[in-house]
């Protein structure tokens, strides 16, 4: 699958907006920012390279744990979340680190992506005033990171592609990224200052990641879909979604 290059390609699907500042983040260039992505391993690092790098773990450790903080939140008080474009009727047959080490591996995303995807993740719930769970974590990371990719990346794939690799229909992927673009106001711009902030909240996660359970409900060869039912095949076996 070929990447198309942002240079020569139409905006995001929807979009009659103009976005600010089109293109990549204002990199912060001083010695600390330089360190903490260093540390994070966000330097030197090809997309799609062999292995999970460190800045991966310790989001995935973080979402996993924003998960849980907001279901035992939502059962102890007993507040009905809001349902959203992004929920799913059950948990999704993988962790949020398999789905990431997924997304990381096949969607040829820059490691930046997956910080300022967290960043619109963080927009979002906020906007929607919603609670990132397990029925919409897995949905909310791969349109985030989809739409990351469109935004600071040279090159990325049609959605049809992101689609496969997140286990969604394509019909549904359009429709999620339309969805979570209203949603933001379009907002995608990202600071440098903001980026290192989420990237200094992500190095305290090395010292607090304690993950209890991780988000698994069932097994990989089991669909979790929504109202359409997804299936997968090509070079790229999808895991299906909820």
């Amino acid at each position: 699958m070929k990447k198309i290059q942002s240079s020569h390609c139409e905006p995001l699907m929807g979009s009659e907006h103009e976005f600010q500042n089109m293109g990549a983040i204002d990199h912060d260039s001083d010695d600390m920012s330089s360190a903490i992505y260093h540390v994070l391993g966000l330097k030197g690092l090809e997309p799609g390279a062999p292995g999970t790098p460190r800045f991966l773990s310790l989001l995935a450790s973080l979402l996993e744990r924003s998960v849980q903080e907001s279901e035992i939140l939502l059962e102890k008080t007993q507040i009905k979340d809001v349902i959203t474009a992004f929920d799913g009727i059950r948990a999704a047959p993988i962790t949020i680190q398999q789905y990431m080490d997924r997304i990381y591996k096949y969607a040829g995303c820059s490691p930046s992506c997956f910080i300022v995807a967290y960043i619109y993740v963080d927009r979002y719930l906020q906007l929607a005033d919603a609670h990132l769970t397990s029925l919409n974590v897995h949905r909310l990371l791969i349109t985030s990171i989809m739409v990351a990719a469109k935004f600071i990346d040279d090159g990325f794939y049609r959605n049809a592609y992101y689609a496969k690799v997140g286990g969604v229909s394509k019909l549904e992927m359009n429709r999620l990224e339309l969805k979570f673009l209203f949603s933001i106001d379009f907002k995608l711009r990202v600071t440098a200052e903001t980026f290192k902030w989420y990237c200094l909240r992500l190095e305290k996660e090395a010292g607090a990641s304690h993950i209890d359970r991780p988000i698994k409900a069932c097994g990989m060869n089991e669909g979790w879909s929504t109202k359409e039912e997804t299936s997968c095949s090509t070079k790229v076996t999808r895991c299906n979604v909820v």
